[in-house]
């Protein structure tokens, strides 16, 4: 699937591209390494935002946000 920078996404068309979760998505929208626009109570992101942050710099900060956020939700499993 091709990434059209000035296209509009949806929160599901945006976990379908970065094949991750719903939850993820909503959790990087919230840390900030996403940024998208609320409409209503739905998200909307831009092309550049997916291609900004599938670009090799931010993935270590990606990933990074991930493992942080999964750890502390497993310590609240404990």
């Amino acid at each position: 699937m091709e990434i059209k920078e000035n296209e509009v996404y949806t929160h599901e068309e945006t976990q379908k591209i970065l094949k991750v979760s719903s939850s993820t998505v909503t959790r990087m929208i919230k840390k900030g390494l996403l940024r998208s626009a609320k409409v209503g109570k739905q998200y909307r992101i831009m092309g550049k935002e997916l291609l900004r942050v599938v670009s090799p710099q931010l993935e270590d900060a990606v990933g990074k946000a991930y493992n942080k956020a999964r750890n502390w939700a497993h310590k609240e499993d404990s």
